[in-house]
Order: C-alpha cells, then structure tokens, then sequence
C-alpha cells in the first residue's frame, strides 16, 4: 500500500487499514465503520495512535491517557468515556462485532449539545454561488448521471493509466519477486480482458493484482465497471470508494460512486457524489 508523503492521499500505514482490507484486498460496509472509527479516535486524541495501541490502553482502562487536553471542559467525563467506548468498538477486528450505522447514530445523537452548522459554513465556503460554468457535467459524468455504462467503459478505457501518475509503488529491491512480476503480469492480463469486454475475467485479474497490495485507483474504477456490468453494484460502490481513498481528488472516482449509488436507488446520495466530481473538475481546470 502507498505509504503517502504528499499530504493528498489517505495514510495507507498498515497499522491503521481494516483488517478485512489487508485479507482480501476488499472494503465492505464494515470497513466503513472501522475507518470511522480511526478518525473518532483521531479527534479524541489529537494523535494517530495505532488502533491495535490504543485498544490496549482502553482494555487496561487508561483511557484517559488518550484524551487530547484540548478538549477538557468540552464534554463531560461520562460522554468522553462513551466516546473512547464507541471507538473501541469500532475498531474490533471482526466486522460482525462493529457497529452498524443506526447503531452509531443512536449513541452519538444524545451526547451533541451544540445546533448542527453546515459544513460549508464551518469552513467559510460561499454556498450556492457556483457558476453555470461548473455545474456542467463533463462526458464521464454525464454518462454516469445516464448509466450509460457502454460510454462509461469507452471513457475508461481510452483514459488508461494516466492518473495513475503520482501514485508510488514502493517497492523495496527484495520484493521484485516472481509473485510481484506475477501481479504485474495479472493487470495486463486484466487490462486485456477489459479491452475485450471479457468482465468476469477481468474481475479475476484485477482482484489478483489488488491482492498482490499494488495500488493503482484505475484498477479499482475498472473493477467498480466490471462489477456494475454483472449487477454487483454494492461490490462497485466499494471499488469505487477504495479509488477515492488513494487518490482523494480524482473526479473519476465520485463519477464512477455516483453510477454506482443509483444503481443502489439511492439517487440523492448520488446526485450529491457527481456534484462533489463535476466541483473537484471545475477546480482542477480553473
């Protein structure tokens, strides 16, 4: 996994990935909860504390220790110690032992005190005020809002590797074995399959190289594709969403969760994704 030093990318330190993810090279709803989790922590501690670390400190009831002082007088002792709680069950290792989402919100809605603010109020963004200009659908989003997934794979396709530029594979002179030039030679083998519309093949392939821990964002797109086209669009939301997480501002990747969601039917989610793509594409051509 990338190990990221440009302040874009999410931290791929293995310390920090779900579990499951380093198993199978797959994010399922759970994973969801357990990066939830890592970040709930985060603002608690005001630190990046291994989560395997910070289970024992909890489990040894030093909790306490890994309170930010920052934040006393903020909570009290008995919502901070709901929170420490809440992230510890988050961070289990067994997905069926996490939270679900509704669980989530039902312990967390009691403890806010303060009225919610818009996000874009917290962070000064001017709010309704985009140009026509930006609210134009580039062709790939245009033929994600459609679902028109033949277009979707041309655009693809035609785009190859390019955004992949940027994203290191560091790989230590020891690791250039044959199982690495095997997951090299898995991609290609995928790539060729992709060309020739030969999905579940490609599926196969780009699984393999995605479990070789290479880190490429198309491979993940051209997977959410081919999981779109077998009628597997949970599999292609999570492909998609892993695509966003290694390369956070690539539009490609809200492009392809937006195709994904309104195969799920849930089409303001979705709406909401493409506008977040087409703004990220405004900005990165302005």
């Amino acid at each position: 996994m990338k190990n990221s030093r440009d302040g874009k990318s999410y931290s791929t330190n293995l310390a920090f990935t779900p579990p499951e993810y380093l198993r199978t090279g797959r994010v399922i709803p759970e994973s969801v909860v357990y990066s939830f989790g890592t970040l709930l922590l985060d603002l608690l501690s005001g630190k990046h504390i291994p989560p395997s670390h910070a289970l024992d400190l909890i489990r040894g009831k030093n909790f306490l220790m890994l309170m930010d002082s920052c934040l006393e007088g903020h909570f009290s002792n008995n919502d901070g110690t709901e929170l420490v709680r809440l992230a510890s069950r988050c961070l289990q290792y067994e997905p069926r032992e996490r939270p679900n989402v509704k669980s989530l919100v039902t312990t967390l809605t009691p403890i806010q005190k303060e009225t919610e603010v818009p996000s874009h109020v917290l962070m000064g963004i001017p709010h309704g005020t985009l140009s026509s200009k930006q609210k134009i659908l580039t062709p790939l989003g245009e033929a994600c809002s459609r679902m028109d997934l033949t277009a979707i794979h041309e655009m693809v396709e035609k785009n190859g590797y390019k955004d992949d530029e940027g994203i290191a594979n560091e790989l230590s002179f020891q690791m250039w074995t044959d199982q690495i030039q095997e997951t090299l030679n898995s991609k290609k083998r995928g790539d060729t399959a992709f060309r020739a519309k030969e999905i579940e093949t490609a599926i196969e392939c780009y699984s393999h190289f995605i479990g070789g821990m290479m880190v490429s964002p198309t491979v993940f797109v051209r997977r959410c594709l081919c999981y779109m086209l077998c009628d597997m669009p949970q599999e292609a939301l999570g492909d998609a969403m892993q695509a966003q997480v290694i390369s956070p501002e690539w539009p490609t990747a809200f492009y392809l969760q937006a195709a994904a969601l309104f195969s799920l039917g849930m089409d303001k989610d979705a709406l909401e994704t493409l506008k977040d793509g087409t703004d990220l594409e405004a900005r990165k051509h302005s």
